[in-house]
């Protein structure tokens, strides 16, 4: 039978009564029609239904949520799983059945505090036999991933639960094994070890030995059969580096207790949200939605590597089962960007954490940034390089979040000077274009002029003219500017075109491969889009950031027909609002039949990409510059989340398989999820609402194109 997964968030009740109530609804991205799956992953799917972990830095394990199972737990750093999955099975006692919850059981997945990240899932049995629930915290004081487990007997029967335990050690399986301790299952590939120990205990214990691939235990846990008296159980999953230390930290968690620890997790969430701005007036509809936001984004952040903010916990797709055997480690999206890190760091900033920002700024400079100047693609939380394209971007960003909070001292300048030399002296090998071409713009699958890629380099270079100033080094200024000013002056002429066949009136192009906007420079779309394109058939809505750093005005006309343009071919309307695609032709999503994002073996993409939540917050952001309300913007990223609160990298959108089951209209679909991206735009549009200009716009910036 297809699974039957669903989530509901607890949202705050009547402010007289103080309730907190849970609706739960159908799921946002079930599962594609029957056949469509493909090979079954190496890591599970991309679209958690949890995310948490403890404030504390004392406790280096984030657990993850999917499919009714406890799905990647990460240790000892965010860029490591180190377990694929947790799942509880339910059988009776004669073991006449084997009830799995993807398969037998309806759940619930639920946070029962909006100011935590607690979670909770609520399994009935199909057969109406039985109920089990799951609370899932990490020990706040250790490196422990804790459950508490509770069976209750709905028709009088006695009932056995019983542990499927994957460890994939140090992001990893192939050289893992198992043996039995006593009552405690432990697991270890010599680097990173685990042990899984349960109070009242375990029985019946699988160890799994050693097997070289895909190392797999289980057991049963004792005293837990749903009757009165035998129905509340705790699991407690310790880490170490090998397995006495792995044992000890969960004899530990076990003794401390699920009440002590549970309290404890809550208690440090509730102060990290005491410590921010209160709730905007701004978001006082979606507080909810906003708290979960913020929750997202603290929790992003590596505990040992503090400012390296990872993009999601998660690998979608083809990142997950492309890695067909064990030995092929998984990374994708728990990697850092530094335009991603821009973007946490200006919404902390917004929220109030200013300190989380400025560690982002310094994390950014002092580790991930190269000898040249530039900044890698991504990275892993300790700073070293996983994908190897450059982009232009990313290298002006972390100047711009450097000014916005603060950092623009000796130690931060020196990384800055590098960034903006670099920057200014860059010329592509391959094409013999300078900057502002960029080997790859935002979307990460093409070179070219990109207004968005222009607008961060200019914005990059203005910022660090002034930081500059600020360290008596005029000089560079005054070339920073010099250049800064003369691509702002040309940014139209590479960019916009008059000659194109979406509008007769000039409009933004997502790229030009030459400069030359009005040619009909054909190119290969990438990502799951055709080989050949137009150039000036393609759009996206990226030069919307030129309006809200202040270097175009919102009313200027070839913005308005730009805005026509993306809206006519780009834009997506939903029950929960309005959503936009990332650019023409875009293949980065599920199949019409919805299967994963996959490429065959002769290079032919068959999907589709989907509407991206951040766009809107993006698109609000304009408004709100423009003199418009940016409320609905809001209201649909918020109405996007799932009931837990995750909001996804991309939403089902009206192309098929919408409107299945599987598949809801507005709701996110099978991508990553939580996108860090997606929560951060949350949070900086509540804000640039409460203040009625974008909360990331500087003076600097804006007051020297005036429009």
């Amino acid at each position: 039978m297809p699974v039957r997964l669903f989530i509901g968030s607890l949202a705050l009740g009547l402010a007289v009564t103080g309730a907190i109530v849970s609706t739960p609804v159908s799921a946002a991205a079930g599962p594609p029609p029957p056949g469509d799956r493909g090979a079954r992953s190496t890591w599970t799917e991309a679209d958690k239904t949890g995310f948490g972990t403890a404030r504390t830095r004392g406790s280096n394990v984030w657990f993850t949520l999917q499919g009714g199972r406890t799905s990647e737990v990460f240790y000892p750093d965010l860029s490591t799983p180190s377990v694929r999955s947790l799942q509880l099975t339910v059988t009776d006692l004669a073991r006449s059945f084997v009830d799995r919850p993807a398969r037998d059981m309806t759940t619930t997945v639920s946070r029962p505090d909006a100011r935590s990240l607690r979670f909770t899932q609520v399994h009935v049995a199909d057969s109406g036999r039985y109920r089990l629930v799951e609370e899932h915290v990490t020990d706040p004081r250790r490196d422990a991933y804790v459950v508490r487990v509770r069976l209750v007997s709905l028709d009088g029967g006695a009932y056995r639960v019983r542990v499927q335990y994957d460890p994939a050690l140090d992001n990893s399986g192939m050289d893992d094994r198992g043996r039995r301790t006593g009552r405690a299952l432990v697991a270890t590939d010599g680097r990173v070890s685990t042990a899984l120990v349960a109070r009242p205990g375990l029985a019946d214990l699988k160890p799994g030995g050693d097997r070289p691939h895909n190392l797999r235990q289980s057991a049963t846990i004792r005293g837990l059969n749903g009757r009165a008296g035998h129905r509340t159980a705790t699991l407690s999953l310790g880490f170490g580096e090998q397995p006495a230390r792995a044992l000890r930290v969960a004899t530990r968690a076990r003794t401390a207790g699920w009440t002590r620890s549970a309290a404890s997790y809550d208690r440090g969430w509730h102060r990290y949200v005491g410590s921010l701005r209160g709730v905007p007036a701004s978001a006082a509809a979606v507080r909810t939605e906003y708290l979960a936001s913020t929750l997202v984004l603290a929790a992003a952040e590596d505990k040992l590597n503090p400012g390296a903010f990872v993009a999601s916990p998660s690998a979608p797709w083809a990142w997950g089962n492309e890695l067909k055997d064990l030995s092929s480690p998984s990374d994708a999206y728990h990697l850092v960007w530094s335009r991603d890190a821009y973007e946490f760091g200006t919404a902390l900033w917004a929220a109030g954490d200013e300190r989380a920002a400025r560690r982002i700024v310094d994390w950014l400079f002092e580790v991930q940034q190269r000898p040249d100047g530039s900044f890698p693609q991504n990275s892993d939380v300790s700073g070293t390089p996983a994908w190897e394209e450059l982009q232009l971007d990313e290298v002006a960003l972390p100047i711009v979040l450097a000014r916005l909070t603060g950092r623009t001292g000796p130690a931060t300048y020196r990384g800055v000077k590098k960034a903006a030399n670099f920057i200014a002296g860059f010329k592509d090998e391959e094409t013999g274009h300078r900057a502002p071409f960029s080997p790859q713009e935002r979307w990460e699958n093409q070179s070219g002029y990109s207004p968005n890629s222009i607008a961060a380099q200019v914005a990059g270079l203005v910022s660090a003219a002034d930081i500059a100033r600020r360290n008596d080094d005029r000089r560079a200024a005054r070339r920073w500017l010099r250049l800064a000013d003369r691509w702002e002056g040309r940014l139209q002429a590479w960019t916009v075109t008059t000659t194109g066949p979406l509008s007769a009136a000039p409009y933004y192009l997502r790229i030009t491969k030459d400069g030359n906007p009005d040619a009909g420079t054909t190119y290969a779309i990438g990502d799951g889009g055709p080989s050949a394109v137009d150039q000036r058939r393609v759009v996206d809505p990226s030069f919307l950031t030129l309006v809200r750093w202040g270097i175009e005005a919102p009313d200027d006309p070839t913005i308005l027909n730009s805005l026509a343009v993306v809206d006519q071919d780009l834009r997506v309307e939903t029950p929960n609002g309005s959503f936009w695609h990332r650019f023409s032709f875009d293949g980065y999503g599920e199949t019409r039949t919805g299967g994963e994002w996959t490429t065959s073996e002769d290079d032919t993409f068959q999907t589709l990409g989907r509407a991206w939540p951040l766009l809107t917050g993006e698109r609000g952001e304009y408004a709100v510059a423009a003199g418009q309300d940016g409320t609905p913007y809001l209201a649909a990223m918020a109405a996007a989340a799932g009931p837990s609160g995750l909001i996804a990298e991309q939403l089902w959108d009206g192309r098929e398989p919408t409107g299945r089951a599987c598949c809801p209209a507005g709701e996110n679909t099978r991508a990553a999820t939580p996108l860090t991206w997606s929560h951060a735009g949350l949070v900086r549009l509540a804000w640039t609402i409460q203040r009625g200009r974008p909360a990331d716009r500087m003076g600097l910036v804006d007051d020297r194109y005036p429009r």
